[in-house]
């Protein structure tokens, strides 16, 4: 299984600090945001990885990344993004690096308390279809979020004015290789994006959408608040096993 790390957009909502800078490079208490899922795919087995970034500061990430050698890599590849063309657009440059195996795809400003390993794990074993991350969250109408019902994903809805549950559905996702298929057949949405919530409805119409409800806290960074609250979750837990290792690589 590859991994597929995607760090790219304008970060709008974190302007003016995104005037200078890539969001995944702001720091998330003592390192950059982009170390994160960086190193829940290592730990979680995953040694082939692709950043796919763009915009003016696309170059700061090799600078900081570089081969990947801090992160025990061998190599660390990397694609560029042109303009503004959503998540499943920049999930679909990865396709002549997935080469037909099964990817996990995480969001460059998703943290994760819980290492990735156990679902990931799951769907090594099984990589039929498609696996989403969920977690219960106060505020669901922010995000995409699933109906579960049978102990099955029924559909996801992007950013409900009216929740039908309270399970946001994660910056992580694992697919087959049927998923570039999806993606080339996908149209723009009123945003004039590729979504990927279309693309986890896709599998949810094939009856082979999995599902994987995460327990420990999940932090998606990509706004002022959500920021904060970031640091302070990683501040608080910088003990637990998985952020320990991150401190040890960061140091390096």
């Amino acid at each position: 299984m590859k991994g597929v790390l995607l760090a790219g957009g304008l970060g709008t909502r974190l302007l003016p600090m995104t005037r200078v800078t890539n969001k995944h490079l702001l720091p998330v208490y003592d390192r950059p945001m982009i170390y994160f899922p960086l190193q829940q795919l290592v730990h979680a087995g995953i040694r082939d990885i692709l950043v796919v970034t763009g915009g003016d500061h696309a170059g700061d990430f090799l600078k900081l990344l570089r081969n990947g050698h801090d992160f025990g890599l061998e190599h660390l590849g990397y694609a560029y993004q042109e303009g503004e063309g959503g998540i499943a657009e920049a999930l679909g440059l990865a396709e002549h690096f997935a080469a037909g195996e099964p990817i996990v795809v995480i969001l460059g400003d998703n943290l994760f308390q819980d290492s990735l390993t156990g679902p990931i794990q799951r769907f090594r074993d099984d990589p039929h279809g498609a696996m989403i991350l969920l977690k219960e969250v106060h505020d669901p109408e922010r995000f995409g979020v699933a109906t579960v019902e049978g102990g099955r994903v029924t559909r996801i809805v992007e950013k409900p004015t009216a929740p039908e549950s309270n399970l946001a559905v994660t910056g992580c996702y694992l697919y087959d290789h049927r998923v570039f298929d999806v993606v080339r057949g996908l149209e723009p949405s009123g945003r004039g994006e590729l979504e990927i919530t279309d693309v986890n409805n896709r599998y949810v119409e094939w009856g082979t959408l999995k599902h994987h409800v995460v327990t420990g806290w999940w932090a998606d960074a990509g706004t002022v608040p959500s920021l904060h609250r970031a640091t302070g979750l990683v501040a608080a837990d910088r003990g637990n096993s998985v952020l320990a290792d991150f401190g040890s690589k960061a140091a390096g």
